[in-house]
């Protein structure tokens, strides 16, 4: 497998621009896989991984668009990376639960999420460590420029 070959994994509250971040940063370079795209599926968890492993043998670099707080939910993630041979890149979304409740009042049909569910996800929220198995992380804000995005140091 090429060394170019990555899975990139986002985790942040809902309405912190994750999907946003993926049309301007990698929609031409990456598959997105979220399970937002599947929200009436059995077993969204189990699809999304055989997904991931699909697109990442056939040479394919993959977003992964979900909140993916915790480490027991990227841990998975990380090992199907590994087991072909792909890098592994976090990006963290930072932002406050009060500015993620505000964008997500903007948003319509689908895309608004209920605020308990951001606020549940507040409560789980992690920030991946280097422990995890990344090559690579980042963190991620919005300014008033746009996205604002930092290397994070071993730790």
């Amino acid at each position: 497998m090429s060394a170019t070959v990555e899975l990139v994994v986002f985790s942040g509250l809902q309405a912190a621009g994750k999907s946003t971040f993926y049309r301007e940063r990698f929609a031409t370079t990456h598959v997105h896989v979220s399970k937002d795209a599947w929200p009436n599926a059995r077993n969204r968890e189990g699809r999304q991984r055989r997904l991931i492993e699909a697109y990442l043998r056939a040479g394919q670099s993959v977003v992964v668009d979900n909140t993916n707080p915790s480490v027991e939910e990227r841990a998975p993630l990380v090992a199907i990376a590994r087991a072909v041979g792909a890098r592994t890149i976090s990006y963290a979304f930072v932002t406050t639960v009060d500015d993620a409740l505000r964008r997500n009042a903007g948003r319509e049909g689908r895309a608004r999420v209920i605020d308990a569910g951001i606020r549940s996800v507040a409560k789980k929220l992690t920030a991946p460590t280097a422990d995890e198995g990344f090559d690579e992380r980042f963190t991620v804000t919005l300014d008033e420029g746009g996205f604002a995005v930092a290397a994070t140091s071993s730790g």
